[in-house]
């Protein structure tokens, strides 16, 4: 009587309807057949896109064997015209401490060859009487694989521009990294994982329903967890 009533509440507790339902929804063959269109459809759409992460994982891990140690360096003198560095109020006068930063950006796209994303200008002036007796400007660019410097002499207009670049593999190891990369490729970089963890999903859904494979595909996938594990345990200090 235990028995039967034991056996009675296996097959009808709601983990096991839950488990009944969920594999015949995965075996209906519609599912079957869009669980594989998307599985193989995902992979190809991100093929290119795994192996590009794939090599730069290996780029990234071994820095020393593709990564420059010693950069690109370039110097560049440029003269600023003075309307171009400073604002003015309501009565045209001189905003010594406050810099038309859109047309000194402006100007510097137009006559350097500096790329990436500027900071904010940081402004130190001195002035006496109303004259500026000492002043400079300064702002950085940052893009993958690339730094710039750019200082400028307010008193002067000179400014003096020093351009770092590390390389094509510092570049693609700062896009692997999502680094001084932008917001959009930022936003790329998430998509590509979102369809990884789909990818995923649907490979479980494939596999779920073949009760023939599902053990041996288990038995890897512990395998190569606790392999995981154990290097995490005893070989990472």
């Amino acid at each position: 009587m235990n028995s039967n009533a034991n056996h009675y509440q296996l097959h009808y507790s709601p983990l096991f309807l839950i488990d009944s339902v969920l594999f015949m929804l995965l075996k209906n063959k519609q599912v079957q057949l869009w669980a594989r269109r998307l599985h193989v459809y995902v992979s190809m759409a991100l093929l290119l896109v795994v192996l590009f992460f794939s090599i730069t994982g290996i780029t990234l891990n071994r820095p020393d064997w593709f990564v420059s140690s010693s950069p690109d360096i370039k110097n560049t003198t440029l003269s600023i015209p003075h309307d171009v560095l400073f604002s003015l109020d309501e009565k045209q006068q001189v905003l010594w401490n406050k810099p038309n930063t859109a047309a000194l950006l402006n100007y510097l796209n137009q006559h350097t060859d500096l790329s990436g994303t500027s900071s904010n200008v940081d402004v130190f002036t001195e002035v006496e009487d109303g004259e500026l007796v000492e002043g400079e400007l300064s702002l950085n660019y940052k893009g993958p694989g690339y730094n710039a410097s750019v200082y400028i002499d307010l008193t002067t207009g000179i400014a003096d521009i020093e351009s770092s670049n590390y390389g094509v593999v510092a570049l693609l190891n700062d896009l692997h990294k999502g680094r001084n990369s932008g917001e959009v490729w930022k936003a790329f970089i998430d998509i590509t994982a979102l369809l990884m963890v789909f990818f995923v999903l649907t490979g479980v859904c494939l596999i779920l329903p073949k009760k023939r494979t599902l053990m041996t595909s288990m038995k890897w996938m512990a395998f190569g967890s606790s392999i995981t594990l154990a290097l995490y345990f005893i070989a990472v200090p």
